[in-house]
């Protein structure tokens, strides 16, 4: 449809309650994400301040955590580590550093394997399983979830949802765990930097580039006038005008 804009605006009527109109629809799109279809998973918040949250899954492997927990003390930076149970159970001390260290406990599964596949019954399950070991390792009770893949469907958000979980997935991909380089890397994350994002990133031992491209990620992102918060701060204290729907 072609709108003759100078006709239309002698109808001043006609303009100005079109204007309104197009308000009230884009304030019913925001609140009718946070109503409808039940949970929802998060992808970030709508915020104007520049503040971005940095997150790691961890599944296996401890080749490069404590490098990576070095630059973050270094820098006196704390981000969200999405652990799984079985990583947390076989690496201990680690595990701990992250809560001794300030960073932000949640869970990422006990098994590696698309929620989305699963039924509702399995979900549960993995989850439980994961939290009773992420529990008695650090002692924190998670409560906030990334599945593994970043999978899930209406179904495992509402079993999610029922475990006092909340579904935390990303809107910055650095895509590290496909080794393209640690520019790239770099590069991809500050493309994609916004006011409220979420950063995937990964400690695990596939990505083998992350330790190097984390210490000037983090400088470069300070340089951008932004402050690096947990999903936690993220949600609570920058989400003024809402939450992101993935």
């Amino acid at each position: 449809m072609v709108l003759n804009l100078r006709r239309l605006f002698h109808h001043r009527h006609l303009f100005y309650g079109m204007v309104g109109l197009f308000a009230i629809g884009a304030v019913y799109v925001q609140v009718a994400e946070l109503i409808s279809g039940g949970p929802i998973a998060i992808a970030g918040t709508r915020t104007e301040r520049k503040v971005v949250a940095l997150t790691f899954d961890h599944s296996w492997g401890n080749k490069f955590t404590p490098s990576i927990l070095d630059t973050l003390k270094q820098h006196n930076q704390k981000a969200t580590f999405f652990i799984m149970g079985p990583w947390a159970q076989k690496y201990p001390d680690v595990a701990k550093r992250m809560v001794t260290d300030g960073h932000e406990i949640a869970s990422h599964g006990y098994r590696h394997e698309n929620y989305g596949d699963r039924t509702r019954e399995w979900v549960t399950e993995d989850i439980e399983k994961s939290h009773k070991l992420i529990k008695e390792v650090t002692g924190v009770d998670a409560t906030l979830i990334r599945p593994p893949n970043g999978h899930y469907n209406q179904q495992s958000l509402k079993a999610t949802d029922d475990l006092g979980y909340k579904t935390i997935i990303w809107n910055i991909d650095s895509l590290d765990w496909k080794n393209p380089g640690r520019d790239v890397i770099i590069e991809r994350v500050m493309k994609r930097l916004k006011p409220g994002g979420i950063i995937l990133m990964h400690a695990s031992d596939t990505p083998v580039q992350t330790a190097d491209a984390l210490p000037i990620l983090l400088d470069k992102i300070k340089a951008e006038g932004y402050e690096i918060v947990t999903v936690g701060q993220l949600l609570n204290e920058h989400a003024e005008n809402g939450i992101l729907r993935h």
